[in-house]
């Protein structure tokens, strides 16, 4: 068809997640030394515009709630240099402690360093 597949997109938001999530303390040292993890356990994602093979993209993040177990954000792809967006992509994700694979509160450092990122709290990240 000329396109992108959707495993591409699936597979770029799948990289902004893990990077944005680095950014507040949520990396894979952080989650192997305190045997957690996060699942995602919601995820929309809208197709707007046809992405060709080549395209140059960038994924803004932002953060839209922040709970005591749970985060919730979205991911925008914008071609560039037009800027004109290419996919959405909303998700809930869960912390859990993946020895007794349950859910569980977010360690309080990191917890503060989401809430102050919530969209309209503060922007540009």
């Amino acid at each position: 068809m000329g396109h992108v597949n959707v495993q591409y997109y699936a597979s770029m938001f799948d990289q902004a997640t893990w990077a944005f999530l680095s950014d507040f303390g949520i990396t894979s040292d952080y989650m192997n030394a305190n045997h957690r993890g996060m699942a995602a356990v919601s995820q929309q994602t809208k197709y707007l515009l046809e992405l060709f093979s080549g395209d140059i993209v960038e994924i803004q993040t932002d953060l839209l709630e922040v709970a005591e177990k749970k985060i919730r954000f979205v991911h925008t792809m914008r071609r560039r240099p037009q800027m004109d967006t290419i996919a959405t992509s909303e998700l809930v994700g869960i912390h859990f402690d993946t020895e007794i694979r349950k859910s569980c509160p977010l360690p309080h450092d990191i917890m503060e360093k989401l809430s102050q990122h919530v969209l309209g709290l503060k922007s540009g990240h």
